[in-house]
């Protein structure tokens, strides 16, 4: 192929070289010429490769695209080879681009201000490179649904029945009669199909929207030299990305600039060791990777699908259905049910068939149904579908296919109010578990409190700081140093008027803030006049952070140190006094540093020191190829304490949970001082409870007890403060040891264990790191303890809403299977027809689903102690409301099935629809009483839920109609005025029985303690 194609060249080349002695119409043929000849050229060529080519095109198009340059807008770069490059960590190729500055020139990114960021210049770029985005799997249409309803056994064994009894009853009595009976079985199982599919489909929709809404993760890039945050779908091939301990890498890139990187490539490689990122071996990112230390800036080299990521992605589907531990017991419940409900189809039928080829049944006109031998082979048919079709319709009735989709639907509505809410669930099985969490261990920094920091105090030696022009300029400038360099948050401003705009976590901005405004520290200044050799980045466990760095102006080299006020304390061998000269830190001062930190942090201030150390000239060389920073000798240079005001409303969220029979536990990195003095203002702490209490505890020393010793004093325990996260996910497993079911919170990188490993994990959305979120059931958007409070109330209402359902459905379930059996023994009919049955069906499965698992939470739920894990679906409360229910539906259905005629003076027509209309009223109005399990007054707050009322008022119209002027399809016969009365006096007695039954007290030991639901 390469021959052909040198030598079809070389003729090009000779054809194109146009003599200059040729005349012009002569130049105008011979280009013409040239034209015809390359395009056969190279026509030849693309029929040579199609030959040897063993995949055919599908369609062959009618014309052909030569890409001979790359895009217009970035002519300088191929990306194809590019993403090559950064995939196959090839550096030498990378070498052959210009490194990564030459990369970014082509890109035309600017390393330190990012891309222009223009509307023009991000849709250009999206054009040229591809967006952001990964293809989902296509989603689930409502077809798809309606088949998977026609897939239950019953509904298939119905149609059949309804196909049988049209054709016959069509053969009968002619087509303008005879449809009836099949044709109102189609239609009732029709209206229970698409109820069912459309309940379904915009359940799926829901969850489709949530996990869109997860997916949406926050980046922060520089562009035109401002610090921004966007969505991770909205970055674009030449962004400057910057990450943090935490970040998820949100695209294929180089490194760019930055300290300490280290990456979390297991979700790529499956190897558990950190990967070191560096500009000189190993410049390489990858999307979906985690950062797990230091911090950097990366150049975005390839998005969305022309990424590893993009790769992996397209072979993944996200099974968003997952099956919660409510709904298996649910499907539990409803098989044993369901086998019951089968076993009495099964007598009725044998029953039915029996009574009926004994001769026993007569016909509508009073005659004998079967005569032997003399009974036409069509009437026999007849009767056995009528009889199959009844038994049949009894299984329908007796499963509660209405269970899952109540838990479905009441699940997809809390899961959008809690949106609403500020609480996003990542995990179906959170919202039930967490109606059952016993303890919740909170972080402190932005749950508790605001997360709105400033620096309120500033202690230079012994003596606190009102004015900054009264410190020394000597220790003004070693501040300056320290703020400005050992830092990973950032300060822009778009001309010298406007305001300054810090970004960074909040602890980060407000030291910038206050050094920026109070000390007129100039960071860009100082940026150019030290070079940066060597950070230790922060993280919880060490609670510091470091730089090594070189004055450009003589050459010295200097260690800052920031973090906590102990901690640094801890390294510091003499300080700066007040006028600045240096002073030895002796016992007797150390004593009184530690005595002005416990004061800030009693005051709720989280206290912060700076120190710093001058390297010695003969130290110098062995510092700059050492890794490690010196941590000892070093000079304080001041002390900073940090104010976080407590939440609006989060005292009152706290009381909440410990009112609902809740513990909450604080654990917080800050120390026992500023955790105690938080702890007392949100009210998990009370005034009285001294420091020697065991109610708060330092990390260090929960560690160091004994396992029986933590297991014995955890409960007690209400703060750990100087926590790490290991400390944390010590505490979980121990409460969870001891029988608890634990939600915890937490927002950074090391929680993750702890996250996982409580019962609920629940993530910060604004502060959690993406690592976090990861690991969590359910994102916190607001970062509120007062949404922890909403989430535990909404988990409860999920649990309470289920009951109220099976309570109601079992009432229903119970009465039809005895009326019908007790009928079809005794009398050799059933009262209820299949298509009143499917009729009672729709009313009390999705109806009835929809009208309760839409109850909102009230306050009588955080009135009772959390529903344990093994405690029974089915408490001897609902028990005892559905026998009392469900008996006095029994006594009054079957004295009218026995005695009705006589009683009322009716047909027997008339009759089966006075009981039909009756055990359709009765369910309306113990719908009411399903609404409260325990409480007497049923109507509270009903008000508030109009979808309930609707559902209601939308039942009764279409029993009237049913009755009234659906006479044929629903085999009933119009009532009048007083028989409509009776009905409905009959049905509305239920609400005074439940009101009577409520007041009987029932015993703690489960009802059906030897069945396990």
């Amino acid at each position: 192929m390469s021959n052909i194609l040198h030598v079809n060249l070389s003729c090009i080349e000779s054809i194109l070289d146009v003599p200059a002695t040729l005349s012009r119409p002569n130049k105008k043929w011979h280009s013409a010429f040239a034209t015809i000849y390359c395009s056969r050229a190279l026509h030849s060529l693309l029929n040579e490769k199609k030959k040897k080519s063993s995949k055919l095109p599908l369609s062959t198009p009618s014309f052909v695209v030569l890409s001979v340059e790359p895009h217009v807008a970035f002519p300088n770069i191929d990306h194809t080879s590019l993403t090559a490059v950064v995939k196959e960590k090839n550096l030498d190729q990378l070498r052959e681009f210009g490194g990564v500055e030459g990369v970014a020139d082509s890109l035309k990114t600017d390393t330190k201000y990012g891309i222009h960021g223009a509307v023009e210049d991000v849709a250009e770029r999206q054009d040229t490179f591809g967006s952001n985005t990964y293809p989902t799997p296509p989603t689930k249409s409502f077809f798809y649904f309606v088949l998977e309803a026609f897939k239950d056994l019953t509904i298939l064994i119905l149609l059949a029945c309804a196909t049988l009894s049209l054709g016959f009853g069509i053969k009968e009595h002619g087509l303008k009669e005879g449809w009836y009976d099949g044709g109102s079985i189609f239609v009732a199982v029709f209206l229970v199909i698409s109820v069912s599919a459309v309940s379904n489909f915009r359940q799926n929709r829901q969850f489709e929207k949530l996990s869109k809404v997860s997916n949406n993760i926050k980046v922060e890039v520089v562009r035109d030299g401002h610090r921004q945050q966007i969505s991770i779908f909205e970055i674009v091939v030449g962004d400057v990305v910057c990450l943090k301990i935490g970040d998820q890498v949100p695209a294929d890139g180089l490194f760019l600039d930055g300290h300490s990187l280290q990456v979390d490539e297991s979700s790529m490689t499956g190897e558990s060791d950190h990967v070191q990122v560096n500009s000189t071996q190993n410049p390489f990112l990858f999307s979906g990777t985690k950062v797990a230390d230091g911090y950097a800036q990366m150049l975005v080299t390839s998005v969305g699908m022309n990424t590893i990521w993009g790769e992996m992605m397209s072979t993944i589907s996200r099974n968003i259905n997952e099956q919660t531990p409510l709904q298996a017991r649910l499907n539990k419940l409803t098989s044993s049910i369901g086998k019951v409900g089968l076993a009495i189809a099964f007598l009725v039928l044998v029953v039915l068939v029996v009574r009926y080829f004994t001769g026993n049944t007569e016909d509508e006109n009073g005659n004998q149904e079967f005569y032997g031998s003399k009974t036409k082979a069509n009437d026999i048919v007849n009767a056995m579908v009528r009889i199959i079709a009844a038994a049949v319709t009894i299984v329908v009735v007796a499963i509660p296919e209405g269970l899952p989709l109540a838990v479905t639907l009441t699940l997809a509505y809390s899961m959008k109010k809690m949106m609403a809410d500020q609480a996003m669930v990542r995990k179906l099985p959170a919202c039930e578990t967490m109606g059952s969490a016993t303890t919740i261990c909170t972080d402190k920094t932005g749950t508790l409190t605001l997360n709105q920091m400033k620096v309120t105090k500033y202690w230079l030696g012994k003596e606190p700081v009102e004015d900054s022009s009264s410190i020394a300029t000597n220790v003004l400038k070693l501040i300056q140093q320290g703020v400005a360099l050992n830092t990973t948050g950032s300060i822009y401003r778009a001309t010298s008027g406007s305001e300054f705009e810090f970004s960074g976590s909040p602890t980060e901005k407000a030291i910038l803030s206050w050094a920026v405004l109070e000390l007129d520290m100039d960071m860009e200044r100082l940026k150019q006049n030290h070079t940066i050799l060597h950070v230790e980045a922060f993280n919880s466990e060490k609670k510091r952070s470091g730089i090594l760095m070189r004055k450009k102006a003589d050459n010295k080299m200097h260690v800052h140190w920031k973090g906590a006020a102990e901690m640094i304390l801890a390294m510091c061998s003499s300080y700066y006094d007040a006028s600045g000269s240096m002073k030895d830190l002796d016992d007797a001062e150390r004593m009184t540093f530690e005595q002005i930190i416990q004061g800030m942090a009693a005051s709720s201030l989280r206290c912060i020191a700076f120190a710093h150390k001058q390297i010695p000239e003969e130290e110098q060389e062995i510092s700059e190829g050492w890794q490690k920073l010196t941590e000892d000798g070093l000079t304080l240079i001041g002390l900073v304490g940090i104010k976080d005001p407590c939440r609006p409303g989060v005292r009152k969220a706290v009381e909440d949970c410990q009112y609902a029979g809740v513990n909450v536990k604080m654990i917080t990195g800050d120390n026992v001082f500023t955790a105690r003095a938080i702890a007392t203002e949100c009210g998990i702490l009370r005034p009285d409870q001294d420091m020697n209490s065991e109610a708060v505890v330092e990390g260090e020393v929960f560690r160091k007890y004994t396992p029986e010793e933590r297991m014995e004093k955890v409960d007690k325990i209400c703060v750990m403060a100087r926590s790490s996260p290991f400390d944390k996910l010590l505490m979980v497993q121990c409460l969870k040891q001891k029988g608890h079911v634990v939600a915890v919170t937490g927002d950074g990188t090391n929680d993750a264990p702890a996250l996982k490993e409580a019962d609920i994990g629940l993530s910060m959305g604004i502060q959690g790191t993406e690592v976090a979120k990861e690991s969590s059931d359910i994102i916190i958007l607001d970062d509120n303890f007062a949404s922890v409070a909403t989430v535990l109330r909404w988990g409860r209402c999920v649990y309470n809403n289920i009951q109220k359902f099976i309570q109601f459905q079992l009432t229903v379930n119970v009465a039809a299977l005895v009326i019908n059996f007790v009928a079809a023994v005794s009398a050799g009919e059933v009262p209820l027809t299949a298509v009143q049955l499917l009729w009672v069906n729709l009313i009390m499965d999705t109806l009835g689903a929809l009208a309760l698992a839409t109850e909102q939470p009230t306050k009588e739920l955080m009135e009772k102690p959390p529903v344990g894990r093994t405690e029974p679906l089915i408490s001897n409360i609902m028990w005892r409301n559905i026998l009392a229910q469900a008996l006095y539906q029994i006594a009054v259905l079957l004295t009218l099935q026995f005695r009705g005629e006589s009683i009322f003076g009716v047909s027997e027509k008339v009759k089966d629809t006075l009981i039909f209309n009756t055990f359709v009223l009765c369910q309306i109005f113990n719908e009411f009483n399903a609404r409260k399990l325990e409480k007497k007054n049923v109507f509270k707050g009903l008000h508030k839920n109009k979808l309930f009322l609707g559902i209601i008022g939308m039942t009764i119209i279409l029993q009237v109609v049913m009755v009234e002027f659906l006479k044929k399809f629903a085999d009933t016969e119009r009532l009048n005025w007083g028989q409509w009365g009776a009905c409905i006096g009959i049905a509305a007695a239920s609400w005074p029985i439940g009101w009577v039954v409520k007041g009987i007290p029932v015993s703690d030991k489960p009802f059906l303690s030897y069945l396990k639901w």
